[in-house]
C-alpha cells in the first residue's frame, strides 16, 4: 500500500459516524435531506404533546384575553353580588393563581426542553446536509479543474499543429519565392 493510500485509512479512520456517514452518501449517490420534524414529532409521547399544546396555548393572546375576562368576572362578582365566596382581597384568587402559575411553569419548561432537543437534531442535520454539499461542490471543482486541464491540454496541441503548419507554410512560401508569409 502506498504512503498517500496509507495517510488516507488514517484520514479516514479519525472521522466521527457523522462525517463517515456523509462520505458514504456521497459515495452511493444517496440523499442526506429528510424531514426531521417529521421523526421528532412520531417519537414524542401523549404526555409531551400535551405539554406542547399546554405551552402553546399558555403563551398565546387567546389564553391571556380569556384569563384576564375571567378574572375581572371574578372581581366584580366578588365586590357587586349578594353571595361573595372571595371577598377583598381575593385570597382564593390569588390561591388559584399561584396554582396555575406552580403548574404551568414546569409544562412549559418541559416543552421548551423538547424544543431544545428538537434545535440540536436541526442543527446536526443541517450540518451532515452541509457536509455533503461541501463534499459534492469539492468534487465538482475538481472536475471543473480536470476539464479545464483537457481543455488546456487540447488547445496546446491543436496551437502546436498551427505552428507547425505555420512553419511548413513559411517554408513552402520561401522554396516558390514569394518571400514570407508575415510582413
Amino acid at each position: 500500500m502506498s504512503e498517500t493510500n496509507h495517510t488516507l485509512v488514517d484520514e479516514l479512520r479519525k472521522l466521527g459516524e457523522l462525517e463517515k456517514r456523509v462520505i458514504g452518501h456521497v459515495l452511493h449517490r444517496k440523499h442526506v435531506a429528510r424531514d426531521p420534524n417529521a421523526t421528532f414529532d412520531e417519537q414524542m409521547s401523549l404526555g409531551e404533546r400535551v405539554a406542547d399544546r399546554v405551552a402553546s396555548f399558555g403563551g398565546s393572546w387567546t389564553f391571556i384575553s380569556i384569563f384576564v375576562g375571567l378574572m375581572t368576572i371574578w372581581m366584580i362578582i366578588n365586590v357587586v353580588a349578594a353571595f361573595k365566596w372571595d371577598e377583598y382581597p381575593f385570597i382564593l384568587l390569588n390561591l388559584v393563581l399561584s396554582c396555575l402559575a406552580a403548574l404551568q411553569a414546569p409544562v412549559i419548561m418541559m416543552s421548551q426542553n423538547r424544543q431544545s432537543k428538537k434545535d440540536r437534531i436541526d442543527a446536526s442535520h443541517d450540518y451532515e446536509v452541509n457536509l455533503k454539499a461541501e463534499t459534492e461542490i469539492v468534487a465538482l471543482h475538481l472536475k471543473m479543474d480536470e476539464l479545464r486541464e483537457r481543455q488546456w491540454a487540447t488547445l496546446m496541441e491543436v496551437q502546436a499543429k498551427q505552428l507547425e503548419l505555420l512553419t511548413r507554410l513559411e517554408g513552402l512560401a520561401k522554396k516558390e519565392g514569394l518571400g514570407g508569409l508575415t510582413s
